[in-house]
């Protein structure tokens, strides 16, 4: 049974999830490798109101991220 792949913006408030998949320009993917977006990352939605930017904790670090950015990275629930 494969995971579900799910982009960021469509993860719910307060679920945990990791990181599976960017996608993307190559300058777009190394700024999210920076901030720690990275295969395997654990992440959880801190705040996601479906509209506008959302915020997400991952590696003790909390990260606002504009909605077409959170579409381009694909996660499953963990």
């Amino acid at each position: 049974m494969t995971e579900e792949r799910i982009p960021l913006s469509a993860l719910p408030p307060g679920e945990a999830g990791v990181v599976r998949q960017l996608t993307g320009g190559w300058g777009f993917m190394s700024r999210l490798a920076t901030l720690g977006f990275t295969p395997g990352a654990k992440l959880t939605m801190v705040q996601n109101f479906g509209h506008g930017p959302l915020i997400v904790n991952i590696r003790d670090t909390r990260i606002a991220l504009g909605r077409g950015e959170a579409a381009k990275i694909y996660v499953t629930k963990k």
